[in-house]
């Protein structure tokens, strides 16, 4: 799965910055920066932060979107709030098929940009949390779906989003180890050379299968990874830089 991530603002707008301008960086820095909750060195999906995604509307322009993608069919905040957590993630092999994301997969799919994910590993009753990122240093695009739903107390649209997860690689394997999952995951990764792929137009079964297709493992040699500081309990220090630091644990056997 993909509960925890690292976003900084460099690896977010690295679409923008690609396909667009310095005037265009300096607007969103100023207008849009400061309404989300970047930089995240470390952040839970549970805390529902608001981040940037590139969504298929406006694919080289970041659009401001909290985690947890709320379905347009949700009545009302206490459905939002029932539903809320159980749509972090979306499993990519069901996304055309799952009430809360069907919609999405067809019509509404985006990227996120992100510096890099934490993944927790089980050994002898104990987590260990490990944070993955590309050997390149380059940020990793996750594909991802969102919709827009409208508050009915205010009327107000709020975009929100999912990242798709899929089967995870040979390093997952050993890493992602849950005893109560159902195998390994990982979000779904998607190579640059085929990110803009994601974000194209469906209209027919021959769109959604070149989609499909797109649901594959990351390259388990493109990806490194390290144990990190605690990211939950007493020990969890924060959303601060240091929390990618390698840390050793002595009792690991990995």
């Amino acid at each position: 799965m993909c509960y925890d991530i690292k976003a900084s603002l460099e690896a977010q707008l690295k679409r923008a910055r690609h396909y667009g301008n310095e005037k265009a960086i300096e607007e969103i820095i100023e207008k849009l920066v400061p309404l989300s909750d970047l930089p995240l060195y470390h952040v839970s999906g549970f805390k529902h932060p608001k981040l940037f995604i590139y969504p298929d509307r406006s694919p080289y322009k970041p659009t401001l979107a909290i985690w947890g993608l709320v379905p347009f069919w949700v009545k009302d905040k206490a459905q939002l709030k029932n539903l809320w957590n159980k749509t972090l993630n979306a499993r990519g092999e069901t996304i055309f098929e799952k009430p809360s994301f069907r919609d999405s997969a067809k019509n509404k799919r985006c990227i996120i940009y992100v510096d890099g994910f934490y993944e927790h590993h089980h050994f002898r009753g104990k987590t260990y949390p490990f944070y993955l990122s590309r050997k390149d240093g380059e940020p990793l695009a996750l594909a991802g779906l969102w919709s827009e739903w409208a508050d009915p107390e205010t009327g107000e649209p709020i975009n929100t989003f999912s990242i798709v997860t899929t089967e995870g690689n040979t390093m997952m394997s050993r890493i992602h180890n849950n005893p109560k999952a159902a195998g390994p995951r990982m979000p779904l990764i998607l190579p640059d050379e085929l990110a803009d792929k994601w974000l194209e137009h469906m209209e027919d079964e021959l769109d959604k299968k070149n989609i499909q297709e797109l649901i594959q493992s990351y390259p388990e040699d493109e990806l490194k990874a390290h144990t990190v500081r605690r990211l939950r309990g007493k020990e969890y220090p924060g959303n601060i830089p240091e929390i990618t630091e390698e840390v050793a644990y002595a009792e690991l056997e990995f």
